[in-house]
Parts: structure tokens; C-alpha cells; sequence
């Protein structure tokens, strides 16, 4: 038997820390410090050292909640780190209007979205749109020259592009991938075709010109009432009779029937009187190039 398993902890203290707004949260170690949410603390990661916010306050978590190897934290952020971070996010601007004036002594097709220093100034990160590969190489050794650092060009989806700069919705609200949305998640044409709503594309895509966000929140709903509901086109047996559905209301619990007795007045039932003789066809999603491009990333 390998000794090791026996000595493997079945928890963790962990703090959870957040580098931007809505971003992910990742767990480190406190290193015997105790922390508090909103508390500020210095954490080595893949990009070097970072300054992050702590969201989750010192907690134990059970082993298998823990990404390994679990990182310590440096140390809790200082007053001086503070303005260390402010003053980052002022060269990063600075950095934006060179990073243009660049773009174009280079004829590029680059968009810039946004900019940002790593804590300890060891590398610049530039985030940009495209409608196709670059090749940024010279530009690159360009911008090297310049800055004296390490620079890095990360080209990000409209999605991401969203989520860095902000916005209104549709609803008037701040987009959730800005405020509250940790991470992106699939969303599909067939949810909204499940939830009854119009296919046309205007309707159910964001301003990033993607399908909606939101369409996932009451998604595993629908599902669980859409599973339980004859679908439109079954062969039933009601009180009154047989029939063939001809409309459906999940969420309401209702089917609206054609009875064989009397084809010119459909009736209602709740589904729990309905009995499915004959499941109906599948629903077929439409083949519309123009609502495919909503789905992707």
C-alpha cells in the first residue's frame, strides 16, 4: 500500500481571491494569515506576482474542492501596493495609445480592447479583436523595444470582449458577464426554441452579437417541465377522448388537444389527465447560417 495516500489531507484552509471583476475566484493558502473579504493580498500565479481581492474569507474546504498544487499566499497587501496597482492601471492607458499609433505604423487589422500590467511590471498584456489570424511578430519586437518588458497579445472572442468592457443589456441592466458571471457557459438555439421564444436573431443575442447569456439561467426548468409534457404532434388519450396535441404549455402544465370526436374545438387538459399513445416528432431546429454564428464563441 502507498504510504503517500494515508498522508494526504482531507481538507484545506483556503482564502479565495479574485483578479477582476466577475472573474474566476482561485484558491490559495493563507500561510497562517487570517483574512477578511475585500482584504487585499499578494499571490504568485503563471503570470508572476498579482495583487487580488479576497472574495472568500479564511475557510476548510474538503481535499477534492482543491486544484493541486494549492499556492501559498505571499503576503497581505500593503497601503504602497495599493497605489502600486493604480499606478499600473494609469501606465496601461498611457500604454493603450502607443500600443494604437503601433497598430497602425504596422497596417494590422487589430482592434485594442483593453490593457493591463502584471503587479510587479514583468509583463504587458494587450487584449485585441480580429476578424483573422495576425502575425504580430515584428509588431511584438516593436512594442518590446519600447516598454522594456515582456509583452504578451492575447486576441479574445466578442464574448470576452463584452466581459472586459462593459455595457447595457437589452433588459437595461449591466451585462451579467461583467457584474455577477464567473465564466462563459454553452448556450444553444434549442434553448430558446424550448422556452417559446422568438428565433429571430435580434431578439435572442446581446449586444455582443452572441445568443444571450440568460437563456441558461431557467434552462434546466424548462427541461424538467418539457420532459413531463406531451409534445405537440403525440397521440394522446384524455377524458373526453383521443386526440393529437396541437400546442403545449410546460411551465403551465397544459396541452392543448384536437379530439378525434371533434376536430373544429381543440380542449384543454392538464397533462396529468393526458396520456401519450404516440410520442410526436422531434423538434427540428432550424438550419439559419445567421442564428448558427449567435452559438458560437
Amino acid at each position: 500500500m502507498d504510504n503517500n495516500t494515508n498522508n494526504t489531507p482531507k481538507e484545506f484552509e483556503i482564502i479565495g481571491v479574485r483578479f477582476k471583476e466577475a472573474g474566476k475566484v482561485y484558491y490559495f493558502s493563507p500561510a497562517g494569515i487570517s483574512f477578511n473579504v475585500s482584504d487585499g493580498a499578494i499571490v504568485e500565479t503563471s503570470r508572476g506576482m498579482e495583487f487580488g481581492t479576497v472574495v472568500v474569507a479564511n475557510k476548510t474546504v474538503p481535499a477534492n474542492e482543491v486544484v493541486q498544487p494549492l499556492k501559498s499566499v505571499v503576503r497581505r497587501a500593503t497601503e504602497k501596493d495599493v497605489i502600486r496597482v493604480k499606478e499600473n492601471l494609469e501606465l496601461a492607458e498611457k500604454a493603450k495609445n502607443i500600443f494604437r499609433e503601433k497598430v497602425e505604423k504596422h497596417k494590422l487589422d487589430m482592434t485594442l480592447v483593453d490593457a493591463e500590467y502584471t503587479f510587479d511590471n514583468s509583463k504587458l498584456l494587450f487584449y485585441f479583436t480580429s476578424e483573422g489570424r495576425v502575425d504580430f511578430r515584428e509588431f511584438v519586437k516593436d512594442m518590446a523595444s519600447v516598454f522594456k518588458t515582456r509583452i504578451e497579445l492575447r486576441q479574445i472572442g466578442v464574448r470576452d470582449e463584452a466581459k472586459q468592457v462593459g455595457g447595457l443589456g437589452i433588459c437595461g441592466r449591466p451585462f451579467c458577464c461583467k457584474t455577477f458571471l464567473n465564466d462563459f457557459e454553452q448556450v444553444s438555439i434549442k434553448m430558446a426554441k424550448d422556452q417559446g421564444l422568438s428565433l429571430n436573431s435580434v431578439k435572442i443575442s446581446g449586444t455582443c452579437g452572441r445568443l444571450m447569456c440568460c437563456l441558461r439561467y431557467e434552462n434546466d426548468v424548462y427541461q424538467e417541465e418539457i420532459a413531463k409534457t406531451p409534445k405537440v404532434g403525440s397521440l394522446v388519450s384524455t377524458p373526453s377522448g383521443k386526440g393529437v396535441v396541437i400546442e403545449s404549455n410546460p411551465l403551465a402544465g397544459i396541452v392543448k388537444v384536437s379530439l378525434d370526436s371533434n376536430r373544429d374545438v381543440p380542449a384543454i387538459f392538464v397533462r396529468e389527465d393526458v396520456k401519450v399513445l404516440a410520442k410526436g416528432k422531434k423538434d427540428d431546429i432550424p438550419e439559419d447560417e445567421e442564428l448558427k454564428m449567435l452559438e458560437k464563441e
